[in-house]
């Protein structure tokens, strides 16, 4: 059995002992705004690449890599938005062949995922040039994707075209990101 302790005196302990916990654990690196910024300057369209990052609750403590490992992640959600929008399309496809291309493109996304996972893998290991090499060929399968279905005559809706956009935009920012850590 306790000694019961007044609810003061339980109040400065856990004061004490949260203030304690935290002082050597503060983070050392801190992705202000402007870190954010540097790094995502030189996308094609900076606004993209700083709304992904900013979105990503890791930001606040994230370095250079941890900016291009939310990117990636961003990425790889996209890609879940791309396969998922893959799978509507070919379900409500007539044409045949569409319906194959239509495939084609979310199994390519799926892969996509694969790539964008070990990207991240690579980014942690310092491995920057197969980091880019990943995420070039997980870029490689949306213009894949485009260029069959763009075959067949057909036109994405104008949001998968959205969501494609922002996926190539993205994968840009994140391979000149990593290409400055070189």
């Amino acid at each position: 059995m306790g000694i019961p302790l007044p609810p003061y005196y339980l109040t400065l302990f856990l004061l004490f002992f949260i203030s304690f916990n935290n002082v050597g654990h503060r983070n050392l690196v801190f992705a202000d705004d402007a870190l954010i910024e540097a790094q995502c300057h030189n996308a094609e369209v900076p606004e993209t690449c700083i709304k992904c990052v900013k979105s990503d609750p890791r930001s606040q403590s994230a370095n250079k890599v941890g900016i291009a490992a939310i990117i990636i992640t961003c990425l790889s959600n996209k890609a879940t938005t791309l396969i998922n929008n893959m799978t509507t399309l070919a379900s409500g496809a007539r044409d045949k062949n569409l319906k194959v291309a239509l495939r084609g493109c979310e199994k390519g996304f799926y892969y996509t995922k694969t790539n964008l996972i070990s990207a991240t893998c690579r980014l942690k290991g310092k491995e920057y040039d197969q980091t880019n090499l990943l995420v070039k060929q997980a870029l490689e399968e949306e213009f894949v994707c485009k260029m069959k279905v763009k075959a067949l005559r057909f036109n994405f809706p104008s949001s998968v075209t959205f969501d494609m956009g922002v996926y190539e935009e993205l994968s840009t920012a994140v391979m000149r990101i990593v290409d400055r850590f070189v």
